[in-house]
């Protein structure tokens, strides 16, 4: 009897302690991102801030790489196939870039994705090749396209060189038919996971990706012997998510380099800047060598004594904890979770990444893997910590230190010495451009891809509204053929359909006599002049218009005056 008695108690015991286990979990800590992101929203702004806002849109005169890249390929590609391509046409090695499938993740569009629909994660890992002209592209770690085809939207991560932080982008109503929207996200709802303001990704085995066996082998099954979804081939090696993780660590870093950059040395520490220059250039063009307890080092300190933040700089965790959907590695917390949390959602979770009340109906995460729980920074940087120094040095490529090995006659002194004769007003409190200072260092008006926005139309948070037409229905054939491409483009020259309202859009597109030529495919079809033929023939709305016939081009061409007005 008393043997049964110990048994019963240790059976309540340990229902007991497994049902506060499952009230801790699902209750306790389990954050709400609506709350995470009004709070994010009211935080003081700091002298970094001032400098590096922390503002929806970008800083006015900067963009995004990624707005950048699409203003220079006249729009967007479509099918996601077609960004694969571009990033590969960009490399030097004509190399695609890093692609995982991840069925069942973490992230806005989770309840989207499934082993039907798996999430894309597309990274490029290329640095371009200098001329004697301009820079090469530099992407590593700079750029991270995510893409759910259930949800027809794309999630962009990409930096700014210009305001040396990463912005959070969206391209909505990404499908076919569809007229797509480029927007920049609200910043502090992508924060409450992207908690570093930087790219994040799991930690090893990465679990959750195809490069594990067990996800690839589950995909081929439900997407029944496909070898690949969009492009991407649907069994990957470990090596892709073990280097997206990396990308997203280089990517990571350099928010905390501009810290050190800017906090680091103050407002007014433009010698300490330029100090830490000449010590990132010395370890970038000799690491092996670089002595990290030098007198130069010791003096960048003393430097750092009077404006070092007293808390240090911290490092963000980009790493989020593995997690194991397939339940081949699940520890024991993890089985009590997924046991005891109701597999219960009204609705089927976010279809866009505004919709955060459908968001928070999905079933939690155990907040362990959860990526809205609170984590620890990897490495708060003190005083006598020289981290920043290597921080600013991975800002420049191996095509830079080349350029500036050739320039100086792989002279390092002279290299320093130009370092010191650089302008007081180039170390002023500014974030840190690889580019700007390569200018700076050469001496040369270095062209740059993605840097100059004077020929880019105005960034948008919610994109360019939809467009009633009731009045003029000769909108109608340029809405589904034309606006694609031409309403909300990052390129000024191609966003000349945008507008409030119909009498706007139709004056400005009457005022494009080009229309007509571009358009008048009988006459120019074969000639020289066919590639300036609209829409381009690579794309969804060319094979539409074609299979319409000449009838709504006839339509659209008549909509636009002649030269002569007849």
């Amino acid at each position: 009897m008393k043997s049964t008695k110990v048994i019963i108690f240790s059976a309540l015991a340990v229902a007991a302690v497994t049902v506060s286990i499952f009230l801790a979990i699902n209750y306790s800590n389990t954050p709400s991102i609506t709350k995470l992101a009004d709070a994010l929203d009211t935080e003081e702004v700091s002298f970094l801030n001032q400098v590096i806002p922390d503002t929806d849109l970008p800083p006015p005169g900067t963009r995004s790489l990624f707005d950048h890249l699409m203003a220079q390929n006249d729009g967007l590609p479509y099918p996601y196939n077609g960004f694969i391509d571009l990033l590969k046409d960009l490399s030097p090695d004509n190399k695609e870039p890093l692609s995982i499938l991840v069925p069942d993740g973490r992230s806005l569009l989770k309840g989207q994705a499934n082993k039907y629909h798996p999430r894309i994660i597309t990274a490029p890992d290329f640095q371009g090749e200098n001329t004697p002209a301009g820079l090469g592209l530099a992407t590593q770690g700079q750029l991270f396209l995510a893409f759910v085809e259930a949800a027809d939207e794309l999630e962009v991560i990409s930096y700014n060189e210009a305001a040396g932080r990463f912005e959070f982008q969206l391209v909505k109503n990404y499908c076919e038919g569809c007229i797509p929207q480029i927007v920049y996200a609200r910043r502090a709802i992508c924060l409450t996971c992207h908690q570093g303001d930087t790219p994040i990704f799991s930690e090893r085995p990465w679990n959750e990706t195809n490069g594990q066996l067990a996800v690839s082998s589950m995909l081929k099954t439900s997407l029944k012997g496909m070898t690949d979804y969009f492009g991407v081939d649907i069994q990957q090696p470990l090596a892709s998510p073990e280097r997206i993780d990396e990308l997203t660590d280089i990517g990571n870093f350099f928010v905390p380099s501009q810290r050190v950059w800017l906090e680091g040395c103050g407002e007014n520490g433009n010698e300490c800047r330029r100090a830490l220059l000449s010590l990132a250039l010395q370890y970038a063009d000799q690491p092996g060598q670089f002595d990290p307890q030098s007198d130069q080092v010791k003096d960048l300190i003393t430097l750092w004594s009077s404006t070092y933040p007293k808390n240090g700089i911290e490092v963000p965790q980009s790493d989020l904890k593995n997690r194991d959907p397939l339940g081949q590695s699940k520890s024991t917390i993890d089985w009590l979770y997924d046991t005891f949390t109701p597999d219960i959602s009204f609705g089927d979770g976010a279809k866009t990444n505004d919709d955060l009340e459908a968001f928070e109906k999905l079933p939690p995460l155990s907040p362990a893997i959860d990526p809205l729980t609170s984590r620890l920074p990897k490495k708060v940087l003190q005083q006598n910590d020289i981290d920043g120094v290597y921080g600013i040095s991975r800002f420049f490529t191996d095509a830079d230190i080349t350029s500036l090995n050739q320039h100086y006659n792989f002279s390092l002194d002279l290299l320093l010495k130009k370092v010191e004769e650089l302008p007081n007003s180039v170390f002023a409190p500014k974030p840190f451009s690889r580019v700007v200072m390569m200018r700076h260092l050469l001496s040369k008006e270095l062209q740059y891809c993605c840097l100059d926005t004077s020929d880019m139309s105005p960034p948008q948070v919610n994109g360019v509204p939809e467009l009633a037409i009731n009045e003029h229905i000769e909108l109608k054939n340029y809405e589904e053929y034309c606006f694609a491409c031409h309403r909300g483009n990052p390129a000024k020259r191609l966003d000349f359909m945008s507008g409030e309202n119909e009498k706007i859009v139709l004056e400005r597109i009457q005022a494009k006599s080009e229309i007509r030529e571009a358009l008048d495919w009988e006459r120019y079809t074969g000639s020289d002049k066919a590639s300036t033929l609209m829409p381009p023939t690579d794309s969804i709305q060319y094979k539409k218009l074609k299979q319409a016939g000449a009838q709504p081009r006839k339509e659209m061409r008549d909509t636009v005056p002649s030269m002569f007005g007849f």
